[in-house]
């Protein structure tokens, strides 16, 4: 039986703001770093924001898949519907101090996110999507409490030209600096984790490139959040970024806002 896509959305937002506490009182009380196999970074607060979310979700008996536990052995494979988590997007961020990172939690059926939270725990900013339905920016929001929301929805490019945004992370690759060249766009934004997703479907950007692989408990929630304010999220082939893919691998994207 198909779960009701509006309570589902509102239970994810309640566990994302749940996250986001967690998350910030370790920012507040001092946090472990480690390396996982693949040498990225992983911390305190990504372990105990994935656990809330993974015991918040268990009960609706939807499967879940979620970066950490697939570090840890885990193995899922793809079925007709399933959670993807991504308990702290911008993990090397959050290590830096910096303020761009967010709690990613996606619902896909049939290879395609149905709905997406994204959480700015730091700006306290939550973006929430179902597409076909509309999507909506609440801030405000503290010590899991909503905050006040509105509506929202991407933009086309102003008249004086695209802002790209593109990753802080990756903002040398050849491919990215051939691409802007080729492209001239007003303004280029480096910011990394799944911000930028947020910044395209609230009007505030126009175009995000991404090469190279990311995961896709990354991609999920942000993109149905895209989706739902009108704009798109574009695998190589100009087909929308699908899911089930092997080992969970996106390949290169563009998300835009309205063409």
């Amino acid at each position: 039986m198909a779960h009701d896509l509006p309570a589902l959305l509102e239970c994810a937002a309640d566990l994302a703001r749940s996250a986001g506490d967690v998350i910030l009182a370790a920012r507040a009380n001092g946090f472990a770093v480690s390396a996982k196999a693949d040498a990225s970074p992983v911390t305190d607060a990504d372990r105990a924001a994935e656990a809330l979310i993974r015991e918040g979700l268990a009960p609706i008996g939807i499967p879940i898949v979620a970066e950490e536990a697939e570090a840890a052995g885990a193995a899922s494979t793809p079925s007709g519907e399933y959670w993807l988590v991504d308990p702290l997007d911008g993990t090397r961020e959050f290590a830096a101090g910096r303020d761009e990172f967010t709690v990613n939690i996606g619902l896909v059926r049939n290879g395609r996110p149905v709905l997406g939270v994204v959480l700015l725990p730091a700006s306290a900013e939550l973006f929430l999507g179902i597409p076909g339905s509309g999507c909506w920016k609440e801030t405000g929001w503290r010590n899991g409490a909503a905050g006040a929301r509105r509506a929202i929805h991407a933009r086309m490019p102003p008249a004086e030209g695209a802002t790209v945004y593109a990753s802080r992370q990756h903002r040398d690759g050849a491919r990215l600096v051939a691409w802007l060249a080729a492209r001239r766009p007003h303004r280029v934004v480096n910011i990394g984790s799944a911000v930028k997703f947020c910044r395209l479907a609230e009007g505030a950007g126009d175009l995000y490139p991404r090469f190279g692989t990311t995961m896709e408990w990354d991609t999920a929630g942000p993109q149905a959040v895209l989706e739902a304010a009108g704009g798109a999220c574009l695998a190589a082939d100009g087909a929308p970024l699908g899911y089930g893919k092997p080992g969970w691998r996106n390949g290169d994207f563009l998300c835009r806002g309205l063409a």
